[in-house]
């Protein structure tokens, strides 16, 4: 029997869920869960799909890892909780070369792809719509650079690890680039609140579009209507 759970890589705990499905099978639940913990280990900090196929006779199971979707991957490589709601405009991380390499090799045999090079190129695809910059870069072109040859070297050594030289630029150079998108998300934010002021200030609310009195008929005009009603009758 298989069963099919999405649990907190490295913290999985007991629950009503989990007790519903392996209770009726008869097997160790603390045992499947330490099993399953050491299994997902790598994916502390995020949901990961797996699937225990458990003998319902000899009480034994086997447990399969399935590798979180590569934006979370990212999202988890980055520590942030989404990307960017702007892509185009507005970046939400920068991360090396070396750690995309990472990815795609932890999501090869999910993805896609006949080799590593097409399964990066997929990882670099996920950072363009996630607005992540690659080694201070438009994901777009290292995309381009790829293609080009010049990763070649990080690719066929499948270098994972970036220098801590290397981080430290990435992080300064997000850094000051992360202020400076602050500074133009408040601005804009500035200028809409301003211009929505602006028009509330020249839209009249029903009901209060004139202040005039309304014309009242002159005491003249209700005597020569009256005279004139008296000589038809």
């Amino acid at each position: 029997m298989q069963v099919k759970l999405i649990v907190d890589g490295g913290s999985m705990k007991p629950g009503p869920v989990i007790s519903q499905q392996l209770g009726p099978l008869g097997i160790n639940i603390g045992k499947v869960i330490s099993d399953v913990n050491e299994a997902t280990k790598s994916f502390q900090g995020i949901k990961v799909p797996i699937e225990i196929d458990v003998d319902a006779k000899t009480k034994t199971y086997k447990i399969k890892v399935f590798s979180p979707p590569v934006s979370e991957l990212i999202k988890k490589e980055l520590s942030i909780e989404k990307g960017s709601g702007d892509a185009g405009k507005f970046k939400s991380g920068n991360i090396a070369f070396e750690r995309v390499v990472f990815i795609a090799k932890t999501k090869l045999q999910n993805l896609l792809a006949k080799d590593l090079k097409k399964a990066i190129k997929q990882v670099v695809g996920t950072c363009v719509s996630l607005g992540v910059l690659i080694d201070n870069k438009e994901a777009k072109l290292v995309e381009k650079e790829i293609d080009e040859g010049k990763y070649d070297k990080e690719i066929k050594e499948e270098i994972t690890e970036p220098s801590a030289e290397k981080k430290k630029q990435l992080t300064e150079f997000f850094n000051v680039l992360k202020a400076k998108q602050e500074k133009e998300k408040k601005a804009l934010e500035e200028a809409k609140a301003a211009e929505a002021a602006k028009a509330a200030a020249t839209t009249v609310a029903p009901g209060t579009a004139s202040t005039a009195q309304p014309t009242q008929p002159s005491p003249a005009k209700e005597t020569a209507k009256e005279e004139k009603k008296e000589k038809k009758k």
